[in-house]
């Protein structure tokens, strides 16, 4: 599996990774890991609209929910370190399949870049 070929599978992983990460080895107060799931999908999410170019704006819409699902929980919602990680995870998987079915890769599967 190339990186181009499925952006936003890599980023969600990699913004998975970095809350997981802070939730279970750093242990992050539950403001702090909110903050950090905010920025983590932020970026990921940026990431993966600038990659796809044309349909970015699918990607960049999904994002900015999972961004404001953890401002709300900066500001009101109590929830656990650790269970933040796991629903934004989850809710990062669930963003990432959609968007995998609503965008066409810039390269085909052998790696030729599609017209």
């Amino acid at each position: 599996m190339r990186l181009s070929r499925d952006p936003a599978l890599w980023m969600t992983l990699f913004a998975t990774a970095v809350r997981l990460f802070a939730a279970f080895v750093l242990h992050l107060t539950d403001d702090q890991q909110a903050v950090l799931n905010a920025a983590a999908t932020a970026i990921a999410s940026l990431v993966v609209a600038v990659w796809v170019r044309r349909e970015g704006q699918v990607p960049a819409i999904l994002g900015v929910a999972q961004a404001l699902l953890a401002l709300v929980i900066v500001f009101g919602v109590q929830v656990s370190a650790e269970n933040q990680a796991v629903i934004m995870s989850f809710v990062g998987t669930v963003a990432a399949a959609f968007v995998r079915t609503q965008v066409v890769a810039p390269v085909d599967a052998v790696g030729t870049p599609q017209a």
